[in-house]
């Protein structure tokens, strides 16, 4: 078994209901595209595609960051991520929550960021750069969902 887990399929995401899961690798759970777009405002102009491959790429980023935490919960007998002991929020853990908030964040960082990617005005520029710090603010909460999860200490410092 290597330290890797997260190996996402690319295959297309099964609709059941009306909502698209987007397959992980077994023991981190699913993703629920419809409730992540819903969730973090993703407007209808992203593609289905196009948010697949964002929260495919949210679990690669977020699976590497875990990888040696999962592998210890493995050893430890926790089949999934929803069995490692958690207090939970309702019927849900709070481990999963955090998995499900990180990927999240790390998706709608990639998708603002990459929706910058056509040949824009200078009106259309300026806008653009007022988006920037929102991106930095989704990877932080993703490094924030993460870090929560792995009981480590927020920290954040600046060089004056």
């Amino acid at each position: 078994m290597s330290g890797f887990g997260c190996t996402p399929s690319l295959i297309p995401a099964p609709v059941v209901s009306g909502v698209v899961l987007i397959p992980n690798d077994g023991w981190f759970p699913d993703i629920d595209a419809t409730a992540l777009r819903a969730a973090r405002r993703i407007r209808d102009v992203v593609t289905p595609e196009r948010l697949a491959l964002a929260v495919t790429g949210a679990i690669i980023t977020v699976g590497n960051q875990l990888a040696a935490w999962q592998v210890a919960h493995l050893l430890a007998g926790h089949p999934n991520l929803a069995a490692v002991p958690s207090p939970k929020l309702g019927d849900t853990s709070r481990l999963v929550l955090l998995y499900t908030r990180a990927i999240g964040a790390y998706a709608k960082a990639e998708l603002v960021e990459t929706y910058r990617d056509t040949d824009l005005t200078a009106q259309g520029q300026r806008d653009a750069d007022a988006v920037e710090p929102s991106i930095v603010d989704l990877r932080r909460d993703g490094i924030h969902a993460v870090r929560d999860m792995l009981g480590r200490a927020r920290v954040r410092a600046e060089l004056i």
